[in-house]
């Protein structure tokens, strides 16, 4: 049990699911995000915070043993966005945990870090990122960050790699990428109470058939899958059509994300 966990961005859709799933492992659960939240439990606290603002960060991890951070922006957006909710409060996520002596985190890194890895390649946690945008972009960048405050100041930290976090896969892409949210939770309990953490890249996937990621550099975390994306697999073929493999949305891992843009702002 730890004494008093944060989750950021927790009015989000993987924050909404894992608020009551983590209540069981933690005496206080302090809540946070940019925008309002439902009224906190009698065993939860919440703030409402702008990732930007480094001294509302800090008012925000202080007290707290271990943070699970899904804050920020989690889809494609211009540079401006993704630098001050990614970039900046990364940063100040970070040094807020490192004057606070937080001795874990949990951070939500993306498969799109690896987006532009193909769909028949097998990638692990030594392969060289290929990030399919500034979101994308900006998890590698995290997962960099994360390694500095590990490396000089010992915070263990789990860069988890998510993939598709939804009730159900939603197309054939995501019988590959799909986790469901209990698989969620237990990835990120794991995380929080494997004895030895250290610096880890972990991928955020459920015990599905198709899979493009190997995380045998990860078994130390103790992460065991218990739901599969092939019970959808029927489903997902009869309502969708065959894949055009001269789409690079098809050839690529990141998706759709590979052809969302323009990049630049103008």
């Amino acid at each position: 049990m730890i004494p008093r966990l944060l989750l950021t961005g927790a009015a989000g859709g993987l924050g909404k699911a894992l608020r009551p799933r983590l209540k069981g492992d933690c005496h206080i659960l302090r809540l946070s995000d940019l925008v309002p939240l439902d009224p906190p439990a009698a065993h939860e606290e919440c703030m409402q915070v702008d990732l930007g603002d480094a001294d509302a960060v800090m008012k925000m991890v202080e007290g707290c043993e271990a943070i699970v951070h899904l804050g920020g922006i989690s889809v494609e957006a211009p540079w401006s966005h993704i630098l001050k909710a990614n970039i900046d409060g990364l940063v100040h996520l970070y040094e807020a945990a490192r004057i606070h002596k937080v001795r874990r985190v949990v951070f939500a890194s993306s498969n799109h870090v690896m987006g532009f890895h193909r769909q028949d390649q097998v990638v692990d946690a030594l392969t060289p990122p290929r990030p399919d945008g500034f979101y994308g972009l900006s998890k590698a960048f995290g997962e960099d960050l994360s390694r500095l405050y590990f490396d000089r100041y010992g915070i263990e930290t789990a860069c988890v790699r998510i993939g598709s976090s939804y009730p159900e896969p939603k197309d054939r892409r995501m019988l590959a990428t799909w986790l469901s949210y209990d698989d969620l939770h237990r990835l990120v309990v794991a995380c929080l109470t494997t004895p030895v953490l250290g610096h880890t890249i972990i991928y955020g996937t459920s015990d599905n058939a198709v899979s493009w990621y190997d995380n045998r550099l990860a078994h130390h975390v103790g992460y065991r899958p218990q739901d599969s994306a092939d019970v959808y697999r029927d489903a997902v073929y009869a309502r969708t059509k065959d894949p055009d493999l001269t789409d690079p949305t098809t050839l690529y891992q990141g998706g759709a994300f590979v052809k969302i843009g323009p990049l630049s702002e103008s």
